[in-house]
């Protein structure tokens, strides 16, 4: 079989996988935004180490440091790209307040118009996370010819911070009764704008990685007793 399969690439598989089955999860039935944010939320732990996990191996060829590149950015696309836009689209379909707003259109290219707008803004979310990955693999190759080691910044805000900012405004129904899908939206936009502006960010240590991890693991627990107790 073409392609490797050792222990340097399994985090980056199970990512990919957690992400296409969020995907579906997200938009079967009427709609699951919140079960598609648990998945969202483990993607985003198995993007904390595999790096770390991969530089564990020593005497990595060229061609499989390459692969392990290559497979993270296009993992990356669909688990914090593609699915939080999957997320959003299943908050539309199941709010309250946009199903109000959508079938009070007087005239049926209005309604038509509107949904177009507001998946609009996760198209636009998702060419700017695609963007983003594609100008940090083109960087990140001219970096190591002539610095090498582990990059310390990042040029604009990393698509894996997506993680931990959705499951946030998600987490937001715990406290208002209020549709937070506007919320979600507007979200997107932001983060998309992010992507893509040039702002110098620290990369974090492992320290700051644990930190990201645990915030991780509160949103999780949070979300899931939120599920099992008041839903």
């Amino acid at each position: 079989m073409i392609g490797y399969y050792d222990y340097t690439v399994i985090l980056t598989y199970f990512s990919l996988l957690s992400a296409v089955t969020g995907i579906v999860v997200s938009l079967s039935g009427g709609g699951h935004p919140y079960y598609g944010c648990f998945f969202l939320l483990f993607c985003g732990f198995c993007d904390a180490f595999d790096g770390k996990v991969a530089r564990t191996k020593q005497g990595r060829t060229r061609q499989e440091m390459n692969f392990g590149i290559q497979i993270d950015s296009l993992s990356d696309l669909v688990a914090f790209g593609v699915l939080p836009a999957c997320i959003g689209t299943a908050l539309i379909r199941v709010s309250p307040f946009l199903t109000r707003i959508l079938e009070g259109a007087p005239v049926p290219w209005k309604l038509a118009s509107e949904r177009i707008l507001l998946h609009a803004v996760l198209v636009l979310y998702v060419l700017a996370a695609m963007i983003r990955l594609a100008y940090y693999n083109v960087t990140e190759e001219e970096r190591q010819e002539t610095e090498g080691g582990v990059r310390k910044t990042y040029l604009g805000l990393p698509v894996t911070a997506s993680a931990l900012i959705f499951p946030l405004v998600l987490m937001l129904q715990y406290i208002t009764k209020a549709d937070i899908t506007v919320a979600y939206l507007a979200t997107a936009l932001l983060v998309g704008v992010l992507f893509i502006t040039p702002i110098q960010i620290r990369k974090p240590g492992m320290r700051g990685v644990m930190t990201l991890v645990a915030v991780g693991a509160v949103e999780f627990l949070l979300m899931l007793l939120w599920k099992l107790l008041i839903k």
